[in-house]
């Protein structure tokens, strides 16, 4: 069992007053680590010393430092691995491929520290010019960066997160999700361990309900970084004032069936994109639009998948799927899916819990007023609903407040051309789960799920730094 310690700017320190809370795993429920609560005071000892401290970081030893954190995530992905799973419940053939995702993002900054992206303009380019040039440069924020993560990727979300801040010559204040909070620890002393200034990088530990409202509001803080849920992240917007926010927030993603689509290659995706990391990504599939005309067939395939989906112990390298997060999840999913049965959904697998185990799941006859696929449901959970044509598909996957990300299954150009046109989402992926994306490319969606801005290292650096520029009297 881990003892941890709050990382105050590289420092392991233990919370002021002793309280600590403890880390279940969510499978077992046996206690896997205790961590400090922070008190108010340490959260704001964070912020002090990290605005005091500037950064001096050259852009090769950012890179140097990032670099090595890849290489040892690599070389420890089985420990990483098997923390992740401890407190996460998630499969270990999941936390093996969160390493890697995290290994890439490190390796993705490491590449994006040395990469000037500056311009230059001449400026002599209009009667009223004159022969002078403009150029920009992006300098470290004057504030600290504070963020928050959530349970679903214990490691990788808090790369996201640390990564680009690290390229930038950025600090920052990082408050993990209280249900696994070891693994962000872990990835601190991993970058201390390469050589990163305490200073840089603190991580701080406890209940929401005590210091959130610290990481939204202190002074130094900006801008703020949320990934997670709707409800809370547009709490913090209302409660940031006048900041810089960047907010990842929940999906409502629909794989899209047409009649010309490759079904088992449709229904491979379908549960890939449904079950993987338990069903709890934002981009997960979480509605299944299907034409009628291939409804049948993609169903029974789906079902057949499902039932052959192994779940079960996390540490069973054998199971593809561990738990979810806690009991209370798994609760919420099997009474949604309750209730759409109630209503005249049809269950075709599933709907079996133990604890925080919560079979998969696949409905039909799924309405799109129904709890289930109206709101987030943060679980494997396959509901299917059928369309007649694409305009009702597409009218179907744009009737939520949710615009995050969507698979399209389909060979037709005229098709794929109108869904990338008029799906209102912030990614299209055509024959692949709505979840594909590499760490580096920009992903984030719009309406309720994000303002705009972007994660993926690169749009990530752009959001922690200011863009300045200057003009010179030289052509």
């Amino acid at each position: 069992m881990l003892n941890e310690s709050l990382r105050l700017a590289g420092q392991k320190v233990a919370a002021t007053d002793g309280r600590t809370f403890e880390v279940r795993n969510p499978f077992t429920r046996e206690v896997v680590g205790t961590v400090p609560k922070a008190s108010l005071a340490q959260v704001r000892e964070a912020f002090e010393i990290a605005r005091a401290y500037k950064a001096t970081l050259s852009r090769a030893e950012r890179a140097a430092i990032l670099n090595r954190a890849s290489a040892l995530v690599r070389d420890r992905a089985a420990t990483y691995a098997a923390l992740i799973s401890s407190e996460s419940g998630l499969s270990i053939k999941d936390s093996l491929y969160e390493t890697g995702r995290v290994a890439d993002v490190l390796m993705f900054g490491a590449n994006e520290a040395l990469r000037d992206d500056g311009q230059s303009f001449a400026c002599d380019i209009t009667p009223h010019a004159r022969k002078r040039r403009v150029h920009t440069l992006r300098e470290p924020l004057l504030g600290v960066i504070s963020a928050i993560t959530p349970f679903n990727h214990p490691m990788n979300q808090v790369a996201h997160k640390v990564v680009p801040s690290v390229a930038s010559n950025n600090r920052m204040v990082l408050k993990p999700s209280e249900k696994v909070p070891l693994s962000a620890l872990a990835f601190a002393d991993l970058l201390y361990e390469c050589g990163l200034p305490g200073e840089m990088l603190s991580v701080i530990t406890g209940e929401p309900k005590e210091i959130a409202d610290e990481l939204v509001t202190n002074e130094h803080a900006d801008p703020v970084t949320f990934t997670g849920g709707v409800a809370i992240g547009k709490a913090i917007a209302a409660k940031a004032g006048y900041r810089r926010m960047v907010l990842e927030l929940g999906g409502n993603d629909p794989i899209i069936v047409m009649d010309d689509a490759d079904l088992d290659e449709a229904s491979m995706l379908a549960v890939q994109g449904s079950y993987k990391n338990s069903g709890q990504r934002c981009t997960a599939i979480k509605r299944m639009l299907v034409h009628e005309k291939v409804a049948a067939r993609f169903t029974d395939l789906v079902v057949d998948k499902t039932r052959a989906w192994t779940c079960g112990d996390p540490s069973n390298p054998a199971n593809e799927m561990g738990t979810v997060i806690d009991e209370t999840a798994a609760r919420l999913f099997e009474s949604r899916v309750a209730e759409a049965v109630a209503q005249g959904a049809r269950l075709l697998a599933g709907q079996q819990r133990d604890g925080a185990l919560y079979r998969p799941t696949v409905i039909d006859r799924v309405r799109p007023e129904m709890t289930v696929v109206r709101e987030e449901t943060f679980g494997p959970v396959s509901p299917i609903i059928t369309f007649g044509s694409i305009d009702e598909a597409i009218a179907l996957s744009n009737g939520t407040a949710f615009g995050l990300s969507s698979s399209v299954c389909t060979n037709r150009l005229d098709h794929i051309m109108r869904f990338v046109a008029e799906l209102q989402v912030g990614t299209v992926n055509v024959r692949e789960v709505p979840g594909f994306r590499l760490e580096l490319t920009p992903f984030g969606g719009i309406k309720d799920p994000g303002l705009g801005y972007k994660e993926g290292v690169q749009e990530a650096i752009k959001s922690f730094t200011n863009l300045k520029t200057y003009s010179l009297p030289w052509t």
